[in-house]
């Protein structure tokens, strides 16, 4: 297993020179870039832009992992979804170009007053056609476990089933609706064939059980990074450096 961090929210201020020269100092080995952020990779960067992004990060030790996009597929209008669908692919064409490993989509809740199946299948749909497209362009779809109702593991598991493309995969969240009596390891279990990346946040947060987690995720053989997804810190150089002790801590035999 391997540490990288999304740019939200410890990083969300710095440029790509910043992030790299940071990173590199706090020994973090990938990042998944938020967009909107300071860092500015986004699909509006030309041919020779985006060449210049994927060159930097192949000097440098940090890998460009991935994208977190802000697609999402459960809108009740056809026109809003098939928006989402297209911002997507643009960024897959921008991880193409770029070299990253995939981007992150996700649900944002179940709407009032649809059947929950008429939604998975709605959102299953488009991730498979994402996962055609982003199969064409080696560059995978996860779809992160996110949002009201969706986040909890059997949703999101339907989800993956209505999607039933290997190029599609969820990016675990570590969120609350995992633990179910002290563990995760029922949702960890339903969602396991599916884990293509994980995002983590508060390690030092009692409430979840983390080393239990990094245990399943050893047992499983998961050979992919972790990525710090926690709330802005005054001090991010220093707290990256501390996480990185701390994950390193949990994610020992």
């Amino acid at each position: 297993m391997l540490l990288g961090t999304v740019t939200y929210n410890v990083c969300k201020d710095w440029d790509v020179e910043t992030l790299i020269t940071k990173l590199e100092q706090a020994r973090f080995e990938a990042v998944e870039l938020r967009t909107t952020h300071k860092h500015g990779v986004e699909p509006s960067l030309s041919k020779e832009e985006r060449a210049k992004v994927k060159a930097r990060f192949e000097r440098s030790k940090v890998r460009l992992l991935s994208y977190g996009t802000v697609a999402e597929f459960h809108s009740t209008d056809p026109a809003v979804v098939q928006k989402h669908i297209d911002d997507a692919k643009a960024f897959i064409d921008l991880a193409h170009d770029t070299g990253a490993w995939g981007i992150k989509v996700r649900p944002n809740g179940l709407p009032k007053d649809v059947p929950p199946e008429k939604t998975i299948w709605q959102i299953g749909t488009a991730l498979k056609q994402l996962g055609d497209y982003g199969a064409g362009r080696g560059v995978e779809i996860w779809m992160e476990v996110h949002g009201r109702d969706t986040q909890n593991p059997p949703v999101s598991h339907a989800i993956m089933k209505a999607a039933g493309h290997g190029n599609v995969g969820v990016c675990w969240n570590s969120n609350p609706t995992d633990v179910v009596n002290g563990s995760v390891k029922q949702s960890f279990e339903l969602l396991r064939p599916y884990i293509k990346n994980v995002h983590i946040n508060e390690l030092a947060d009692p409430a979840y059980p983390w080393r239990e987690l990094f245990t399943l995720l050893r047992q499983m053989k998961y050979e992919r990074y972790m990525l710090c997804e926690c709330q802005e810190s005054k001090e991010p150089e220093r707290f990256l450096t501390w996480y990185r002790a701390l994950w390193k801590e949990l994610a020992r035999p």
